[in-house]
C-alpha cells in the first residue's frame, strides 16, 4: 500500500486549492507571465498547482483550452466604460480599456487579440462596439465592417508594442542612437531621412496616432 501522505491521482494535495477552472486560469497566467505562452502545458500547470495534470482535463479540454480560458478570462474581465452616445469618444474609450486589459500580463496579450474563441464569454467588447456603431446610425452589415476595421487597427498596433522589435524602433536613448546611425548608413535615401524617427518607438504616441486615424475615418464615415 502506497504512503497515504502522497498526494491521489486527479486530486490536489492537501491544503491545496481545490480546482477550479478560475483557479486552474491563474496558474496558467503564472506560467505565461514567467515563460511565456510557449512555456505553457497541461504538465507545467499542473506542477503549478501541485496535482496530476490528468486532473486539469476535467476542466479544460488540454493546452489549447488552457490558453482559450486564459483569453476569455481576461477579456471578460474587461472594464467597458458606460456610453456617452458620442460615437468617437465611445470607441476611443473602449479603445484605451482594451489596450489596458491586454497589457496586464504583456505576455499573454497575444492571446487577447489573436484567438478566435469559441464562447460567448470574450464577446462582450464585440458588443459594445456593435452598440455604439448602431446607435450611431450604422446598419448592422456597415456595422461589423468597422468593427474590424477597428480591431485590425488595435490587434495590430497593440501586437507591435508587445512584440516590438529592431524594425519598430527602441525607447532607450542608447538604442535610439545606435539604430539612428545604422539606419542613417542604410544606403537607402527615404530611410536615411527618416532614421530618427524610425529608430524611435513610443508605444503611447503609436497607439494614439493609430487610434486617432482610424476613428477619424470612422467619424467622417458617419457623417456621409
Amino acid at each position: 500500500m502506497k504512503n497515504g501522505s502522497s498526494a491521489r491521482r486527479g486530486r490536489p494535495p492537501k491544503g491545496a486549492s481545490v480546482l477550479s477552472r478560475d483557479v486552474i486560469v491563474g496558474a496558467t497566467l503564472q506560467v505565461i507571465d514567467a515563460d511565456g505562452v510557449s512555456g505553457v502545458s497541461m504538465r507545467e500547470v499542473g506542477r503549478v498547482l501541485g496535482v496530476d495534470p490528468k486532473s486539469l482535463y476535467n476542466h479544460v479540454d488540454g493546452k489549447e483550452g488552457l490558453l482559450d480560458s486564459v483569453a476569455e478570462a481576461l477579456l471578460g474581465a474587461l472594464d467597458l466604460p458606460e456610453q456617452s452616445g458620442d460615437l468617437v469618444a465611445d470607441l476611443r474609450a473602449i479603445a484605451y480599456a482594451f489596450r489596458d486589459r491586454a497589457l496586464t500580463h504583456p505576455e499573454a496579450a497575444s492571446l487577447v487579440l489573436t484567438r478566435q474563441l469559441a464562447s460567448f464569454e470574450g464577446l462582450a467588447p464585440v458588443e459594445a462596439v456593435l452598440s455604439i456603431l448602431q446607435n450611431a446610425g450604422f446598419d448592422a452589415e456597415e456595422s461589423v465592417h468597422l468593427l474590424r476595421v477597428v480591431l485590425a487597427a488595435l490587434i495590430g498596433t497593440l501586437l507591435r508594442e508587445v512584440n516590438a522589435g529592431p524594425t519598430h524602433g527602441s525607447d532607450d536613448a542608447a538604442g535610439i542612437a545606435e539604430r539612428t546611425a545604422a539606419l542613417e548608413s542604410s544606403g537607402l535615401p527615404a530611410v536615411a531621412a527618416a532614421a530618427p524617427q524610425l529608430a524611435t518607438f513610443d508605444a503611447d504616441k503609436e497607439f494614439e496616432f493609430a487610434l486617432d486615424l482610424t476613428l477619424d475615418a470612422v467619424a467622417r464615415r458617419a457623417l456621409a
